[in-house]
């Protein structure tokens, strides 16, 4: 069966949805996006991920183009036509088509809304995780609004690449003070030297992740201490244990960085108790 696109009303076959030439995401990465997991045909951190895209829209001055419900039927509908038990379904809301030109179009210009939906082997993730994966760093050379899910993602683009050419799974960024502040399309945990498990704060213009949000409520619940504060790459590369956050990734460990061995070299008790706990409760509450 081949994929299907929902593209500004229409659901096509996937390799027919098409945007206009001058829509403003294709032309100046005027946009926002989402992705959420899938299981069992669910959405998982559905609350999340819908509040942080109104929270990016409205950032970004782009008009919210349909209610929660209808784009919630929208979503739904395109993971049913792909027939997706587990996965991912991706959403991307831009300005809309209008005349190549810097400042906004007029107001009454309709968003361009795109979803696409594809399924994931879920047990090669878990064989990643029963190994961990190796985490290059690389520069952070994005712009300073890195709290919105904006689809201008060049750079992170090229630290992916980096750490594909390395061998590595994930890049993390580092800012000017050599301090890590999130990973290319994740966010960066570490258990620290002294055991106390660290993830940077978000009032430091990183992405609040929707898996990053739901594992702290499930660590507040269980009783784990945790400390949102910065930390190095000679801190990471001393760190008992250290790991990443995200849609696609859930909790995944990370057994190296820049080729230093993270602890023994193997995925932690902590992580991996975290990623169990995340995972049990992802799946019952996904709606």
């Amino acid at each position: 069966m081949s994929r299907v696109a929902y593209v500004n009303g229409s659901y096509s076959p996937h390799g027919e949805a098409v945007v206009h030439i001058e829509d403003r995401g294709f032309q100046f990465a005027d946009g926002v996006y989402e992705v959420w997991a899938v299981f069992d045909g669910r959405l998982a951190d559905f609350d999340g991920h819908m509040t942080r895209l109104h929270r990016s829209l409205t950032a970004l001055r782009i008009a919210i183009p349909m209610s929660v419900a209808a784009l919630t039927q929208v979503l739904r509908e395109t993971i049913r036509r792909n027939r997706v038990r587990n996965g991912l379904v991706y959403l991307q809301v831009t300005r809309g088509t209008a005349r190549r030109d810097h400042p906004f179009p007029a107001a009454d210009t309709p968003p361009s809304v795109i979803v696409t939906a594809k399924s994931v082997n879920l047990s090669r993730g878990e064989a990643q995780a029963l190994k961990g994966v190796a985490v290059l760093t690389q520069p952070d050379i994005r712009w300073g609004r890195c709290d919105i899910k904006t689809v201008g993602l060049l750079p992170n683009v090229l630290a992916k690449q980096a750490a594909r050419e390395a061998g590595a799974y994930e890049a993390w960024m580092v800012d000017d003070m050599g301090l890590v502040t999130e990973g290319a399309s994740t966010n960066a945990w570490i258990v620290d030297e002294h055991g106390k498990l660290r993830t940077r704060d978000v009032q430091a213009n990183i992405l609040k992740g929707c898996t990053r949000t739901s594992l702290m409520a499930l660590i507040a619940e269980h009783g784990v201490e945790l400390d949102e504060r910065a930390f190095s790459v000679d801190e990471a590369k001393r760190a008992r244990e250290a790991f990443f956050t995200a849609a696609g990734a859930f909790v995944t460990p990370a057994i190296s960085i820049d080729g230093a061995r993270i602890g023994d070299g193997k995925p932690g008790p902590i992580t991996t108790r975290l990623r169990a706990l995340y995972l049990e409760q992802a799946r019952r509450d996904a709606i």
